[in-house]
């Protein structure tokens, strides 16, 4: 799977960075889902008045998401033979 990461400045001028957001192919049913749930959390994190510098979605949706969507989206394919 493939990830992002978006960096950006708060008005004050503190960077800050949102890392480990999949990147979906286009057709996937939870896109939208995340599209929201990114926009949830900069809306968070500008509302915060001293944010952390590095916050990671992955992380983020562990806490939000119920376990078997999460697990649809950053579930790891059982390799056969440890291959």
């Amino acid at each position: 799977m493939l990830f992002k990461s978006l960096e950006f400045k708060l008005m004050s001028g503190h960077k800050v960075k949102i890392t480990d957001i999949p990147v979906l192919e286009e057709d996937n049913r939870y896109g939208f889902m995340l599209q929201i749930r990114l926009q949830k959390l900069i809306t968070f994190i500008h509302a915060q008045k001293n944010p952390k510098s590095i916050y990671s979605f992955k992380d983020y949706l562990k806490k939000r998401l119920k376990w078997p969507d999460y697990e649809a989206i950053f579930g790891s394919s059982v390799l056969k033979n440890n291959a």
